[in-house]
């Protein structure tokens, strides 16, 4: 049975995952919480880098470090360093304590072995799990139950379905597209840098995930944008530059990145041929597109500037917030009726 405590748990998991929206593309965002009876949180942590350990795994650690105070796990980052340092030391730890997760635990080896073996030698008391996992790695839940462990499924499954939605469109083959946009405290989007540099270099890091940014052909004649990924030596996505018209000056930066595709069109066929793609404009760009975009990603300035504030979509349900320097970052799912 799943309880009122397990949702609070899960939707911990579910806040941590979330900070990593995206970050972790092509893999999916996943977060954990390990406990005991009590309600203590031991370890909280989400998945950050595809190839990097898992979000289970890395709740595990800080659980045994805090459980233990054995700093030798501190330094260890490999999945699979880690995996053989917790199976080998755990010394019946984790028997008495609950596992909660946002998509069930892996169950094959890829670029990180198994969640599921780690788990079942560590041999929690429950295990916890929001979604499914309808991947190869698919089965995690079920192997653990064959084990005799106790295992509860769909816990808060719709908002961590929700938090599947990038990972769902790559496996559907469809592209996932957002809207990222930065306003002032008074929701002005216009005269120049806006966000520290702190949600600036979050942008880059975003860039650096997506394989195509979108871009609105104004923008790109008065900004003369570069629109790289720089601030986190990171790859410079493709541009779409959505515009009716193809008289632009070359010598904009954005013209000039190595191996960068540009196309200009008037419509957005041409995001099917990619994965993940983020739209970066203002009012005209997010009128032009209103009826396309369920998710928006705002960064807010806790300052004000002076200019025209933006009229955002209707229909916006905030699903995430967290602090990046001094700004505000928010996921938006924009409802459809």
């Amino acid at each position: 049975m799943v309880s009122a405590f397990d949702t609070l748990l899960m939707q911990k998991a579910l806040d941590a995952a979330w900070a990593y929206q995206v970050l972790t593309f092509p893999n999916p965002a996943v977060g954990a919480v390990v406990s005991n009876d009590q309600g203590d949180i031991l370890g909280v942590a989400a998945h950050q880098k595809a190839g990097y350990a898992h979000a289970e795994v890395l709740a595990i650690k800080a659980a045994y470090e805090i459980l233990t105070e054995d700093r030798r796990i501190s330094d260890i980052e490999d999945a699979s360093e880690l995996h053989t340092f917790l199976k080998k030391h755990h010394t019946h730890l984790f028997h008495n304590l609950s596992l909660h997760v946002t998509l069930e635990p892996c169950h094959h080896f890829g670029k990180t072995p198994p969640c599921s073996s780690l788990i079942e030698a560590l041999h929690f008391k429950r295990i916890v799990i929001g979604s499914y996992d309808e991947t190869q790695a698919q089965g995690g839940g079920a192997y653990l139950q064959s084990k005799g462990m106790e295992v509860h499924f769909g816990c808060l499954k719709k908002a961590c379905d929700l938090l599947l939605s990038p990972f769902t469109c790559k496996e559907n083959k469809e592209p996932f597209l957002f809207f990222k946009l930065a306003l002032s405290a008074n929701g002005v989007a216009t005269g120049g840098i806006i966000t520290s540099l702190d949600s600036r270099v979050m942008v880059h890091r975003l860039r650096d995930r997506c394989d195509l940014l979108v871009i609105g052909g104004n923008t790109v004649r008065v900004d003369r944008p570069i629109l790289d990924a720089r601030l986190c030596d990171g790859k410079a996505p493709d541009v779409l530059i959505y515009s009716h018209h193809n008289d632009f000056d070359r010598t904009i930066p954005l013209f000039d990145i190595p191996h960068r595709s540009i196309t200009v069109a008037s419509d957005l066929n041409h995001v099917n041929e990619y994965e993940m793609v983020m739209v970066e404009g203002g009012q005209g760009l997010l009128d032009a597109l209103s009826n396309e975009i369920k998710w928006y990603l705002i960064f807010e300035s806790p300052h004000e500037k002076e200019g025209k504030t933006i009229v955002l979509p209707t229909g916006l349900q905030k699903i995430f917030s967290q602090r990046v320097g001094e700004d505000t970052m928010s996921w938006y799912f924009k409802h459809t009726v």
